[in-house]
């Protein structure tokens, strides 16, 4: 038996309703890992150039890592992957929660889905077997009770991820989720699991992953356990969960206000994670054997916001969409925005950021209450954000079915300079970290294949002068020793972006959660994300091997979307960013600059090995041992 991996891979076309498995050679997991790398061997060959990301020739691949399942934590993580149909360029979505390990419990590693189903249907793998069933009885549920139906109708202790309502009411940044709230989101993976008919994949098992070193993975595993007290940054994230940062982020003036217009808000005490973790915390959550314990669930019983705390509670994301960006700094309000989005299965950052653009736009005259159905759609009304998100979810409205395409859409819809209102890249919403301040996550921004994501790099503040040993000392596991001014954007901050890039990279591949490994701040840095990994599998790995399967999934993504047009023209911000932030904080007045971003896309297409476009060269890919994709690069 293999370690780390069970070596299996089910494939399910639904158009035929045929199941089949594939056990791929071991130098099929080293090479890629998993994930997402993993992914993109399917993709990039089966998906035709220019298919409907929401047709039946669009494939989907949901690929755990060769570690996932493992007695340590930070690796049950699940990558999604399909043409998205928010850019029409590479979708990518990653998960955590307990669905990961169970899918290799219940005997494969991965899944890939073609095709389109007649009718609605699920697919149950349980020890191993897996079975498409009738879902008919499943549709038009909340996720909440989608849940309850398959733990009565499989097993109450089956792991279930699921697309909701609001993908099968056309809302195009439609999520996948798992215990109603664990998103594969951003992408637009719920649309296509929607449009395939595939409503559900249910899995249960009793098969465990061998692992090749026991006694040093435990030791690895203790060890975590000891330090993670010792570390501000993981002690804070475990007791106050990712809202740990508004508070810091809003010192700092990078806490996205009224729709990016500014960088400090003055209601971000209420919806901080001190002020979650003293009134409304019930407790914390956790993912398969993870010790961190950063998951949220919040209640409230009484008032005229009841939340239910099986739908989790607000992440740092959704506080600042749902938040900050919208002016609102009632606590219970984001938290009953977070569960209506958990109850129908769309994305949060996605959402609440489409609504903060439209009060901007509203806000400018740049539409009225004729468009709003005679809503006063003003920053800070929370009354009015919880209404038209109810009527994005159900598409019950011409609002909300407009909004449920996304901002984008919609600014080419309204016009009359609605387009400066944007926050968009590649179609997606930019998440809450404001990179007029984080330099180099502009740069990212920019470049990433499926648009602004903040969990692609590493952030500025740990490359910039007075970082402490500990930061710098992992840094250097991966070639970076030389921080840099605060702000800059200069040629290593560059390096920086693109280096920290490829191995967040290698962790979306290899399924390991970035709060946990990571090149700085995280529980385990560089060399003991190594460790893990060679205790896990048995193999000789070495930090180049790990840094490969980052490139190589990068250069796959960039093949995919140069097939599909795009280009340089793409890897662009929004014109919002190259304006004067206003409002008070250290950063107030700062803005991007063309001249800088255009700059520093020129030097990491360099470094990528790239042509002045972007698109990967024959040579880089036969580099990086991807060649069979260089005949998928345009002519």
């Amino acid at each position: 038996m293999p370690n780390g991996y069970i070596g299996k891979i089910l494939h399910v076309d639904l158009t035929k309703g045929v199941l089949t498995v594939e056990e791929p050679q071991e130098a099929f997991y080293r090479k890629y890992f998993g994930g997402s790398a993993m992914g993109m061997h399917y993709i990039l060959r089966e998906v035709p150039r220019g298919a409907d990301p929401l047709g039946p020739e669009n494939v989907m691949t949901l690929m755990a890592g060769v570690t996932t399942g493992a007695a340590i934590s930070g690796q049950s993580r699940l990558n999604v992957n399909a043409k998205s149909p928010i850019s029409g360029g590479i979708g990518d979505s990653q998960s955590g929660g307990f669905f990961p390990a169970q899918l290799k419990f219940a005997g494969f590693d991965g899944i890939v889905v073609r095709g389109k189903s007649s009718k609605p249907v699920y697919l149950a793998i349980l020890d191993g077997k897996p079975e498409l069933r009738d879902a008919a009885h499943l549709m038009g549920k909340k996720t909440g009770e989608v849940d309850d139906m398959l733990h009565a109708e499989i097993h109450p202790k089956a792991e279930i991820l699921q697309h909701g309502m609001g993908a099968e009411n056309g809302v195009l940044f439609s999520t996948m989720v798992s215990m109603s709230n664990r998103h594969n989101g951003r992408t637009g993976m719920g649309r296509v699991m929607a449009s395939k008919n595939l409503k559900a994949i249910a899995v249960h098992g009793s098969q465990r992953v061998n692992v090749a070193d026991q006694k040093s993975l435990t030791e690895l595993n203790r060890n975590g356990v000891k330090i993670l007290p010792d570390n501000g940054d993981m002690d804070g994230l475990a007791k106050f969960g990712t809202a740990v940062v508004v508070l810091f982020n809003n010192t700092i003036g990078t806490l996205p206000t009224r729709n990016y217009n500014e960088g400090q808000f003055e209601g971000c005490d209420p919806l901080s994670g001190e002020k979650m973790a003293e009134t409304i915390l019930k407790e914390r959550d956790t993912c398969f054997a993870c010790v961190v314990k950063c998951k949220r669930v919040v209640e409230i019983n009484d008032g005229p916001y009841k939340v239910d705390p099986r739908y989790g509670g607000p992440e740092y994301e959704t506080l600042g969409t749902f938040g900050s960006y919208c002016g609102i700094d009632n606590l219970a309000v984001v938290s009953m925005a977070n569960q209506i989005c958990n109850e129908y299965a769309v994305d949060t950052i996605a959402c609440g950021a489409t609504i903060a653009f439209a009060m901007e736009c509203y806000e400018k005259g740049i539409i009225g209450k004729e468009q709003t159905g005679g809503i006063e759609l003003k920053f800070g009304n929370a009354k009015a954000m919880l209404e038209v998100l109810n009527q994005i979810v159900t598409a019950s409205t011409p609002l909300g079915k407009l909004l449920g395409q996304g901002s984008e859409r919609a600014a080419k819809v309204w016009g009359n300079g609605a387009d400066e209102c944007l926050v968009t890249v590649k179609g997606a919403e930019c998440p809450a970290h404001m990179p007029q301040a984080k330099r180099s996550l502009a740069l990212i921004y920019a470049v990433n294949p499926f648009g602004a994501d903040h969990q692609s790099s590493e952030h500025d503040p740990y490359y910039e002068e007075g970082i402490g040993d500990f930061n710098l000392d992992r840094l250097k596991a991966v070639g970076l020793g030389s921080p840099q001014p605060a702000y800059s954007l200069t040629e290593e901050k560059v390096r920086f972006g693109y280096e920290t890039e490829v191995f967040y990279s290698m962790m979306d591949s290899a399924e390991l959660c970035q709060f946990v490994y990571g090149p700085t701040w995280t529980l385990y840095g560089p060399n003991e994300t190594l460790e893990m990994m060679k205790a896990v599998t048995g193999w000789d790995l070495t930090m180049d091997e790990l840094m490969e399967v980052g490139r190589r999934r990068l250069n796959l993504f960039r093949t995919f979307n140069a097939r599909e047009g795009f280009g340089r023209k793409d890897d662009k911000l929004p014109k919002k960013f190259f304006k004067q932030l206003v409002g008070t904080g250290p950063t107030a007045g700062f803005a991007l600059t063309h001249e800088e971003v255009d700059n520093a896309i020129t030097h990491y297409y360099k470094l990528a090995g790239w042509t002045p476009d972007g698109m990967p060269t024959r040579e880089t890919l036969k580099k990086h041992d991807v060649e069979w994709a260089a005949e998928y690069l345009p002519v």
